[in-house]
């Protein structure tokens, strides 16, 4: 299993971090059916820095909420030094830098996968956060900016020199955001030239496709992101499957429903329910995906408001038509 520094993992499946996603009740949802570590949604160094309400609260943690780890994205050396001076408060046991991320809104600013067009200031960057850090140090990478600019071997090993300790490499390039399909190739090149641990990245959606990210690349973990989505039992699935070939049978409507109402819970303790029954739509979206005739319940549940009408969506879909 890997060891990053000093934490040694039991488990080689890590919940990845996702912007409006990876908050509390999301991680500890999922440690529930057997993730291990997990991070925090993806923090801005310059908005952390100053303390921003936002930023903090992407912080929030709870007992049971370990190994976890703080993303943390930026390009400015003042912002990160100051950001990692406000972290020493928190407990956490991972600190990783995002140069992967490939919206717009992100690397338009020169931040995220960006930093892969600019491999020297990729590297200062990491210098500066492996030398004032405490905590061991991780990077996120893609497979390169574009399909004429693969460099994630030249991004790892500027990395490694830094004195990082795991690398996290999604197998795409950051113009194709998620279309396509994942370059295992890249993620293999990445695992062959570096010593450190390398966490591959990119379409873990079944426990077929986790063996093969492994098989193909020799990676020493994989990150799960979308196929955790309204699927906690994806980390069950996948053990499974590399243990024994099998792949277990789907959830059961009643489980589903149970997991929904804990989920729910959950948004609404750590956040109230004017905030979370919103933000829990996506959510309801993603857990009933493939079911049958799902989108009256859709769009009841895109109507709620409350708590109540957002249970009454939930406990119809036991009904007969779905």
């Amino acid at each position: 299993m890997p060891i990053i520094g000093k934490l040694k993992l039991k488990s080689n499946l890590i919940l990845a971090p996702m912007a409006g996603i990876s908050d509390l009740p999301y991680r500890m949802l999922n440690r529930k059916f057997g993730a291990e570590l997990a991070f925090t949604e993806m923090v801005n160094a310059r908005s952390l820095s100053y303390s921003n309400v936002k930023a903090l609260e992407m912080l929030s943690s709870a007992k049971g909420d370990r190994p976890l780890g703080i993303q943390l994205v930026g390009n400015e050396p003042e912002y990160l030094n100051r950001a990692i001076e406000k972290l020493h408060k928190y407990k956490f046991d991972i600190l990783d830098f995002n140069a992967a991320c490939p919206e717009r809104k992100v690397t338009a600013k020169g931040e995220g996968a960006a930093l892969l067009k600019d491999l020297s200031k990729f590297k200062r960057l990491l210098k500066i956060l492996v030398r004032e850090s405490k905590w061991p140090v991780t990077v996120k990478i893609r497979a390169g900016w574009d399909k004429n600019t693969i460099n994630a071997k030249d991004a790892a090993l500027c990395a490694e020199d830094t004195g990082v300790s795991a690398i996290f490499i999604h197998g795409r390039t950051r113009n194709q955001l998620y279309s396509g399909h994942v370059d295992y190739r890249v993620i293999k090149e990445v695992k062959d030239a570096v010593k450190v641990p390398v966490i591959g990245s990119g379409d873990v959606l079944s426990g077929p496709l986790a063996k093969k990210m492994f098989d193909e690349t020799g990676c020493d973990g994989i990150l799960i992101a979308r196929g955790a989505l309204g699927n906690p039992w994806i980390f069950r699935e996948i053990d499974a499957y590399l243990k024994g070939g099998a792949i277990p049978e789907r959830p059961s409507k009643d489980a589903v429903i149970k997991t929904m109402k804990y989920h729910l819970n959950s948004c609404i303790a750590c956040s109230g329910a004017k905030r979370s029954i919103p933000s829990f739509r996506k959510f309801f979206c993603w857990y009933t995906k493939g079911l049958d005739n799902v989108r009256p319940l859709r769009v009841k549940a895109c109507a709620a408001s409350t708590k109540k009408e957002m249970l009454a969506a939930i406990k119809e879909i036991k009904s007969p038509q779905n």
